[in-house]
This record gives C-alpha cells, structure tokens and sequence, in this order.
C-alpha cells in the first residue's frame, strides 16, 4: 500500500515576473492564503526583484554598465509593466484607478496586507548577483537571501506557483 505524504497548508510562490498585473496575482495569492491561515513564502527572482526593491523608481543600479542599464530598465516598484496592453506605461495607472474605483485592494495594498501578514520574503541570490545587486538594495522585510535548493527546502510538502 502507497501512502501519499500529507501536504500541509503552506504555499510557496516563485514570483519571476515584474509585470504589474502578475505582481497582482501573486499578493493576491499569497495575502489571500496568509488569511487563511497558510504558512507563505515568496520567492522573488530575476524581474520579481523590481517588486521588493528599496527605491522604487528607475535607478543606475549594479556593478557594471550592464547591470546598471538592466536595472534602470527595469524600473522599480513604480514602473512596473502590465504584462499586455501597456499603453506606454499608463495601464497600470489605469488599472489602479479601476482598482479603487470597485474597491478592489491595489497593488500598493495588497503588498502592505503582506508585511502585516508576516508573509515570508525571500530573494534569489543567483538573480541579485547576476544584476549586481546587494541585500541594502531591498526593503527590509526580505527575510533571507537564497538559493534555490534552500528555497525548495521551504517549500517542501507544500504548494508552489510561478508567477
């Protein structure tokens, strides 16, 4: 007889994307388990970095020009794309607009309702060497720096998502 290992209530999201509405469903997500009582970690990797960076504009950031133009590029927390339909950068304005109109929780809101929740955060130190960024680079709330093989011992019995 096989016996299936229980999964526990924890929900683990690789967040690689920086696109704004993907930020979205993934705090959605993640927020919207942590209410449930789920034990959450969220990992931020690649272009998921320029969600939980300390400054949250365009910034020359990086050892080498490289790494400097990526991240300038890239633009922060206040520049984040929608995946589809940008409209040159102001669909995300609108959708937050629409957002608070039918009093939906923004983005803003829903990344606040993740600190209050003790969400776990976490950031991929292959993807923050790769663009030449340092832990002071991100808000204080990132719980750790880690590599993969760390963060698939966290999510381990578990559910995990890629967003």
């Amino acid at each position: 007889m096989i016996v299936a290992e229980k999964q526990s209530k924890k929900l683990s999201l690789v967040v690689f994307s920086g696109d704004f509405d993907k930020a979205v469903a993934a705090f959605t997500m993640a927020t919207g388990a942590a209410a449930v009582n789920y034990e959450v970690n969220m990992f931020f990797t690649f272009w998921g970095l320029n969600i939980v960076k300390l400054k949250k504009g365009r910034r020359f950031k990086g050892r080498g020009l490289p790494a400097g133009m990526f991240n300038f590029l890239s633009g922060g927390f206040k520049n984040l794309p929608m995946s589809r339909l940008n409209f040159l950068g102001a669909s995300p304005k609108i959708m937050t607009s629409l957002m608070k109109k039918r009093n939906v929780a923004t983005l803003r809101e829903l990344t606040d309702a993740a600190l209050a929740l003790n969400i776990n955060l976490y950031i991929c130190e292959m993807s923050m060497v790769i663009l030449g960024l340092e832990k002071k680079d991100f808000i204080p709330e990132i719980k750790e720096i880690l590599g993969v093989a760390k963060f698939l011992e966290l999510s381990e019995n578990g559910r995990t998502l890629f967003i």
